[in-house]
């Protein structure tokens, strides 16, 4: 419908992994919009099964990061359904405090689920 959501910032020596291979047209319902300047490493799946062949403990390293970053999302997801608005700016505050000076604030209110106006007044109340 056009309506930007903002699911996640990802920064330094953070890895972005979109798993579309089974959609039958490959495409993503995801947009990367890069909000600093950046360097990014793209690769293509063909190439990284060729690496795991030749180097079988790759592809078992890459899947321990992979569950250990399932995990967290998973903790991080149950977390924020059940925190307050209020909550949340809290521990982007804790977690992440770099991001309210980094990216803009609509952005940042998609990602706590609120509105810019609602960000606005739980961050002057908190401060």
């Amino acid at each position: 419908d056009g309506r930007e959501v903002t699911s996640n910032f990802y920064t330094e020596e953070q890895a972005i992994a979109i798993f579309n291979h089974h959609k039958p047209d490959k495409s993503s319902d995801y947009t990367f919009v890069c909000v600093e300047d950046s360097v990014m490493v793209v690769g293509a799946l063909d190439k990284e099964q060729d690496m795991y062949t030749k180097h079988p403990q790759l592809e078992s390293m890459t899947r321990r990061m992979m569950e250990e970053n399932f995990s967290q999302v998973q903790d991080e997801f149950a977390a924020f359904i059940a925190s307050s608005p209020e909550e949340r700016v809290k521990t982007l505050l804790m977690k992440r405090r770099t991001l309210i000076d980094r990216v803009p604030q609509h952005q940042l209110a998609s990602y706590l689920g609120i509105t810019p106006e609602s960000l606005s007044r739980i961050k002057k109340r908190i401060q």
